[in-house]
C-alpha cells in the first residue's frame, strides 16, 4: 500500500518564549525536526509532507541546510486552525495514496521502529485509522485513551472523564495512521466547539468509531516525556533522549561510568572498551575510537579520536587525536589541531590550527598556534609561538627532534630545523638551523649586598615616620 507521511510543524510555541520555531530546538544536537524527518525516512513514505505556518521560511530554509537524502514537500497552512485543520491543508499533497501516516512535529522521541508498529497493525487489521498512545506518570491536562485490548473506544478528555478514566494514565501521542480516503471524509465533519476554536485532528477518531469503523491502538515507551511545548518539557525530552542514546551505547560495549551526567549527542558514534567518566559531553560529528578513556569533565565538538587515546579535564573542538595520543588535563585544542599518534597535549595547553607530530610532546602551560612541531619534538613549558602580527597569521615550523626551552617566544615566521635546540628564555626571531642552538638572552648582571641596602633603606624611612621627622 503507498504511504504519505504528513509532519505537522506549524505550531508556535508560546509556551517556549522563544524567537526560534518551536520544531527547531534542539535536543541532543540536532534540531526536533531533524529527529521526526529521520524516524519517517526510515518507514520509506512515498512522499514526506511537512506542514508549516510560524517561522515556515526558517523551517524551510534549516531542513534544506540539513542534506537530507530524501525529499520534502512544505505545504503553508497560514493561519493554524488546529491540527485537523493541518492535516485538510496538506490533502492535495497527499495525493491518491493508500494510507496516510500523520506525525506530530514537536515530539522528537518518536523512533522508526515506533512508526513501524502503527503501520504494522495498521496493514495487518486494514482498520480505517490506527491511533499511537503511550503512559506518563503524570498524565494531568491530557485526554485519556480508553481502549478494549487494542481496539480503540474514545478519548476521555479530563474535565469530562469520570474518576475512573482520570486514573487511566495512557495518552495519545499524535502519532496516527489513516486510510487516506476514511480521513478526507470524515474531517469535514470535526467542529470548533473547544476552547481554543481549533478543528482537532484526534475527534476523527471518534467520528470513525461512531459510524462503526474499525479504529485500533498501539502503545509505545517514550521515558515518560512527549513534546516539547515549554523549556521544562524540552528538558524531559532531552532527558529521555540522552537515556536511549546512553543505553544504546553501553549496549555496543562502552562503559559509561555514570550515564545520569554523561551527555551524548545523537550522531556520536564510540568504539567498543571505550571508558566515558562522569561530566563529559560528546558533541556534534564526534567520533571515538575503540579503547579511548574520555573524561571527566571533558568536551569534545566535531572531533576524531583514535584508538586508545586519554582526554580529560579538556575541551576539544574540531580536531584530529591520533591512536594513544594524550589530551590535558586543562587543554584546550581548537579547530583544525592534529595530534599524530603518541602525541601529548598536556596540562593547560592551547593548540589552534596546528599538527603536532608523531609522539612529539607540548606537557604544559603553552600556547601552539599555526604551526608544524616535528615528529619527537619538545616543547617546553611556557613556550608561545607568537603568530600574530596584528595584521596576520603566520607560522612556525619546528623540525622532528627538536627541543624548545621553557619560555621560548618563537616570534613567526620561524623555523627550527631538526635537532635543534632553543635556550629557555629566548625571544627567537630567525631561522635556528638544524642540530643548531638558538639562544637570546642579555647577559646577567650580579648585584651583591642589594638585599641588605634595601632592608637598612626601609628601617630607616620607617623611624623617620615614627618621629615625625621628613619634609614639612
Amino acid at each position: 500500500r503507498s504511504l504519505s507521511a504528513v509532519v505537522m510543524a506549524a505550531g508556535r510555541g508560546k509556551r517556549l518564549k522563544s524567537s526560534t520555531p518551536k520544531v527547531l530546538h534542539d535536543v541532543c544536537g540536532r534540531p526536533v525536526l531533524w529527529h521526526i524527518l529521520s524516524a519517517v525516512a526510515g518507514v520509506r513514505p512515498n512522499r514526506i509532507i511537512v506542514v508549516v505556518s510560524h517561522g515556515k521560511d526558517h523551517v524551510e530554509e534549516s531542513v534544506g541546510e540539513w542534506g537530507l537524502s530524501f525529499p520534502i514537500t512544505f505545504v503553508d497552512q497560514r493561519r493554524p486552525l488546529g491540527t485537523g485543520h493541518a492535516v485538510a491543508a496538506a490533502e492535495r499533497a497527499v495525493g491518491r495514496t493508500d494510507d496516510v501516516l500523520v506525525v506530530p512535529g514537536d515530539n522528537p522521541l518518536i523512533t522508526t521502529a515506533m512508526l513501524r508498529d502503527v503501520l504494522r497493525l495498521h496493514r495487518r487489521r486494514r482498520p480505517a485509522a490506527t491511533m499511537q498512545s503511550t503512559t506518563l506518570p503524570d498524565a494531568t491536562g491530557y485526554g485519556r485513551v480508553i481502549r478494549e485490548g487494542d481496539r480503540f473506544l474514545r478519548i476521555a478528555e479530563e474535565r469530562e472523564a469520570t474518576p475512573e478514566e482520570r486514573a487511566v494514565t495512557e495518552v495519545a501521542t499524535s502519532v496516527y495512521a489513516f486510510r487516506r480516503e476514511d480521513l478526507y471524509r470524515a474531517l469535514p465533519a470535526v467542529g470548533r466547539e473547544n476552547s481554543q476554536r481549533e478543528y482537532y485532528l484526534p475527534d476523527v477518531l471518534g467520528i470513525l468509531a461512531h459510524k462503526g469503523e474499525d479504529v485500533r491502538a498501539v502503545t509505545a515507551d517514550y521515558g515518560g516525556a512527549l513534546d516539547v511545548n515549554s523549556r521544562a518539557a524540552l528538558a524531559r525530552a532531552a532527558e529521555a533522549m540522552r537515556r536511549r542514546i546512553n543505553e544504546g551505547h553501553m549496549e555496543a560495549g562502552v562503559t559509561i561510568v555514570d550515564p545520569s551526567q554523561t551527555y551524548i549527542d545523537a550522531g556520536v558514534r564510540i568504539g567498543r572498551d571505550a571508558v566515558i567518566l562522569p561530566v563529559t559531553f560528546l558533541e556534534g560529528a564526534t567520533v571515538i575510537g575503540k579503547g579511548c578513556t574520555i573524561g571527566p569533565s571533558t568536551r569534545i565538538v566535531d572531533t576524531r579520536i583514535g584508538e586508545e587515546a586519554e582526554v580529560q579535564f579538556s575541551v576539544v573542538r574540531g580536531s584530529r587525536i591520533g591512536a594513544r595520543a594524550s589530551v590535558g588535563p586543562y587543554a584546550s585544542l581548537r579547530p583544525k589541531t592534529v595530534l599524530a599518534p603518541g602525541a601529548k597535549a598536556g596540562t593547560f595547553v592551547e593548540i589552534k590550527a596546528s599538527r603536532v607530530g608523531k609522539g612529539a610532546k607540548v606537557p604544559h602551560l603553552a600556547y601552539v598556534g599555526d604551526a608544524f612541531v616535528g615528529e619527537g619534538a619538545n616543547v617546553g613549558a611556557g613556550t608561545v609561538t607568537c603568530n600574530y602580527d596584528g595584521f596576520e597569521k603566520h607560522q612556525t615550523r619546528i623540525g622532528p627532534g627538536a627541543f624548545i626551552g621553557s619560555d621560548t617566544m618563537l616570534v613567526a615566521p620561524v623555523k627550527v630545523g631538526r635537532n635543534a635546540v632553543t635556550g629557555a628564555g629566548s625571544t627567537i626571531t630567525r631561522d635556528v638551523p638544524a642540530g643548531a642552538l638558538g639562544v637570546e638572552r642579555a647577559e646577567q648582571r650580579t648585584v651583591r649586598g642589594y638585599t641588605e641596602r634595601r632592608k637598612k633603606k626601609a628601617r630607616g624611612a620607617r623611624g623617620r615616620k615614627a618621629s615625625g621627622g621628613g619634609k614639612a
